[in-house]
């Protein structure tokens, strides 16, 4: 972030110099003293160059008037500091720059799109959609109704407004924007959920096909449909759509793992279960699917040594700090020379490494935690948080 704002205070820099030389040539062909840029443009730069970037600010925002030829200047200063957090700074900005009558039409709508990020950035919802309201209805410009549009959707998102933010997104953003695509998915399935929740399931699948039309690798479509399918008493087609999310993005199999037991229990079918699970092993071998399938062939054919054989192949393939942790309570259960308290040492570090680790983190932002969140909570990303996978993961 630090050096995008030095990045932009150069790029205002830049500009308040062409801006300041310009006027001063203007100047010249109207007298005959020399040229000379602003002082204050001088200084500004000085404080730039010095990292003292508060300071520059303030001394090219003095330095430069307000006119038809340092509008953009203005709004990047402002964009500036909203990046910095000062959106309130920002505000005054633009809504200064909103005051001058020789504002155009696309200047005028270029900056209420930026005083609208601000109310935004400041949680003022209600003003940022009285704007954006009022641009989409009366701006001609494609463009402009664009961004009006996706400023628009991002902001009854925000308020949980899931069908407002799919009434403007959809068809015309999804087409155009993944991002969006994966969003509106999204915002069906927490439609689904609240129909689920007030036994609507109807309207429920509804939704998730309407999801799944709109991001077909939308992985939560069908582990709702699997949820709306068991409260039904439906087991059999619950397992057949989490036995889809693989197909979709194999990184959320761990995710469908206890929904699946849950399942195959329900209908007293353990066998059918082992097989499933050596079935997701060709797709990947997580630390999950080893431990689960492991517990099942002990729990169901009494045999330690098979889920002993079973972990430490699986760790051979792929090593983890999670299936090390299990292999030691296997021997240590299954051991006939009593109490080690070597092997209780060994394994309360272990059971301590992996209490410390994270199990999900969002391939955006980096953002981790132990919850599965379908948005990040830093980045506000849908979809982009799964389970870690690797030797301290799955």
């Amino acid at each position: 972030m630090p050096d995008l704002l030095l990045l932009g205070l150069l790029i205002v820099a830049l500009a308040i110099g062409w801006g300041l030389g310009r006027r001063e040539r203007q100047r010249k062909e109207r007298t005959t003293s020399s040229p000379t840029l602003s002082r204050d443009y001088f200084v500004g730069l000085n404080y730039l160059l010095n990292d003292q970037q508060d300071q520059a600010i303030e001394t090219f925002i003095s330095a430069l008037e307000v006119n038809s030829d340092t509008i953009e200047t203005h709004v990047t200063l402002g964009n500036l500091f909203r990046s910095r957090g000062e959106a309130d700074r920002a505000v005054k900005i633009h809504q200064n720059l909103l005051a001058r009558p020789f504002l155009d039409n696309q200047q005028s709508a270029r900056v209420q799109l930026e005083l609208s990020r601000d109310f935004l950035h400041l949680g003022l919802l209600d003003r940022a959609e009285r704007i954006l309201h009022g641009l989409i209805r009366e701006e001609p410009s494609s463009e402009t109704q664009h961004h009006a549009k996706r400023l628009l959707a991002d902001l009854f998102e925000r308020e949980g407004e899931w069908q407002q933010a799919l009434d403007v997104a959809v068809p015309h953003l999804t087409r155009q924007h993944e991002d969006l695509r994966r969003a509106a998915a999204h915002w069906l399935c927490e439609l689904a959920e609240q129909e689920r929740r007030s036994a609507g399931h109807g309207l429920a699948r509804k939704h998730l096909k309407q999801a799944l039309s709109i991001d077909d690798r939308c992985v939560r479509a069908n582990l709702i449909k699997a949820e709306l399918q068991h409260d039904t008493g439906q087991y059999r087609q619950a397992i057949k759509y989490l036995d889809l999310i693989p197909q979709q993005d194999r990184g959320f199999i761990p995710t469908l793992l206890e929904p699946l037991e849950r399942n195959y229990l329900l209908l007293d079918d353990a066998e059918g279960l082992i097989a499933h699970l050596y079935r997701l092993l060709d797709h990947a071998p997580y630390t999950s699917v080893i431990i689960l399938l492991a517990q099942t062939l002990r729990h169901q054919r009494g045999n330690d040594d098979e889920a002993i054989a079973l972990v430490t192949a699986q760790l051979n393939r792929e090593p983890s700090l999670g299936g090390v942790d299990y292999l030691i309570g296997l021997y240590q259960e299954s051991s006939n020379d009593g109490h080690d308290e070597r092997i209780e040492l060994l394994r309360q570090h272990t059971h301590t490494l992996i209490k410390a680790l994270p199990r999900h983190r969002c391939g955006r932002c980096g953002f981790t935690g132990d919850h599965l969140h379908w948005q990040c909570p830093r980045c506000r990303t849908w979809g982009a948080t799964k389970p870690i996978t690797g030797i301290e993961g799955e």
